[in-house]
């Protein structure tokens, strides 16, 4: 079982320590309530960009290179993400180490100066980064749904931002964002590894002297409209059929979450799973197909994604969506939903076995939640789980009004397609 030790200083800067003796490795993470949700139109891809410049230098490593090399010289992992709700900075390092990891990360997000120069090379990188996205449709079509979802709120919008912001992103664009959103009320400071949390303490207050300023984040809220079905089919030429079809539910905090969670394992968690056997063995139509259910705070979606033979698309949405009806009118095997709760709680202790991964999990429920969640309450709440609850669920969300498709493929027009799409 992993202890988790919280502290939070008189500046709102909350800490979460969790001790691992079995690992000589540490992980220092810093996570902030700074993603894209947070942004306007006229700066979407602030944060990520962002998240970029941090890494150009400071003042006690005033160059990318000065950054880099601190942490390679010592063996070190390092690296950052912006995503819709948060932007996270780590550092991984041999335990003796961790001092280095801290005066790294700290001048990063405090002395960074944002220079012109920098500011240049990264606009290219980044564009070039904006170019890798779309020429790739495996990643493409997430954000092609999550627009058609969500809809034009920044929850839809791409966290890599428009070509438009980044070529024209000043230096001010990024003081601002920075003063307004890392403040020490919205981050949390996650370490976990062979290490103790008075060192953390005292490492924090020494490298993270955050003044007492700003007031938690409050992003723009999320209010789901009636649904309505839905249906975009980008051309594209390719070799394959990217998909992902789904349906809305609900934010982290609902009490489904885990519901879901299992559903989604029951339809394609796994390669023994339904649509893995359905889709991809049966068939042959995917390389990949599998289904999850994510949440945000305040809103969420089910999905099934899958790469497929282009010329067979129609029958691989058919496919799938047999398979969501199929869970709306029989229950769920208790073989079977006892394999589905064994998959997400067996990964959910492999994962736990990383300290990457402990400081992430726990730091991202404490930034977004105020609470971390234990892997003991999470296990207890999939194993509760009933095949009548993931039936009541299924019936609710699984409907044809709610439904929710986008493709992108070399396809002149839809009409194949939306004749399928139905359930």
């Amino acid at each position: 079982m992993i202890d988790i030790q919280k502290k939070t200083l008189p500046n709102k800067l909350r800490i979460l320590t969790m001790p691992m003796k079995s690992t000589e490795a540490v992980t220092v993470m810093i996570l902030a309530r700074a993603g894209s949700r947070y942004e306007t139109r006229s700066i979407n891809g602030i944060a990520h960009f962002l998240e970029h410049m941090f890494f150009k230098g400071g003042d006690r490593y005033p160059t990318s290179h000065s950054v880099a090399e601190a942490i390679d010289a010592i063996g070190g992992i390092f690296n950052a993400f912006t995503s819709d709700e948060y932007a996270g900075y780590f550092v991984k390092v041999e335990k003796t180490k961790i001092d280095i990891a801290f005066d790294v990360l700290s001048d990063m997000l405090l002395n960074a100066k944002f220079d012109p120069e920098g500011l240049e090379r990264e606009r290219g990188v980044i564009l070039e980064e904006y170019n890798m996205y779309e020429d790739s449709p495996q990643r493409k079509i997430w954000d092609v749904f999550e627009r058609l979802l969500l809809g034009d709120h920044p929850l839809g919008w791409s966290t890599i931002g428009l070509p438009e912001v980044i070529k024209k992103a000043k230096r001010s664009d990024f003081v601002a964002y920075q003063k307004r959103l890392y403040t020490p009320a919205n981050i949390v400071v996650s370490v976990a590894g062979n290490i103790t949390s008075a060192k953390v303490e005292s490492l924090v207050k020494k490298y993270l002297p955050y003044p007492k300023t700003g007031k938690k984040n409050l992003p723009l809220p999320y209010h789901q409209p009636t649904p309505k079905k839905k249906i975009l089919v980008v051309r594209k030429k390719t070799e394959q059929a990217h998909l992902v079809i789904g349906v809305p539910t609900f934010g982290a905090n609902h009490p489904d979450k885990y519901v879901g969670k299992v559903l989604a394992a029951v339809l394609g968690g796994g390669m023994s799973s339904r649509l893995f056997t359905s889709v991809r063995e049966q068939l042959g139509l995917a390389y990949y197909v599998r289904a999850s259910s994510s949440n945000y705070t305040d809103t969420g979606y089910l999905v099934a994604s899958a790469g497929v033979d282009v010329n067979r698309v129609d029958l691989a949405i058919q496919t799938i969506l047999n398979e969501f009806k199929q869970l709306t009118t029989t229950k769920v095997p208790a073989k079977e939903l006892n394999k589905a709760k064994e998959y997400l709680t067996g990964g959910l202790v492999l994962e736990m076995e990383d300290s990457d991964e402990v400081a992430y999990s726990f730091g991202v429920q404490e930034l977004l939640h105020d609470k971390t969640e234990t892997i003991d309450s999470i296990r207890k709440k999939i194993k509760k789980v009933t095949a009548e609850q993931i039936l009541k669920l299924a019936k609710k969300v699984f409907k044809d009004d709610r439904l929710c498709l986008s493709v992108i493929g070399p396809y002149a027009s839809d009409g194949k397609i939306k004749r399928v799409f139905r359930i």
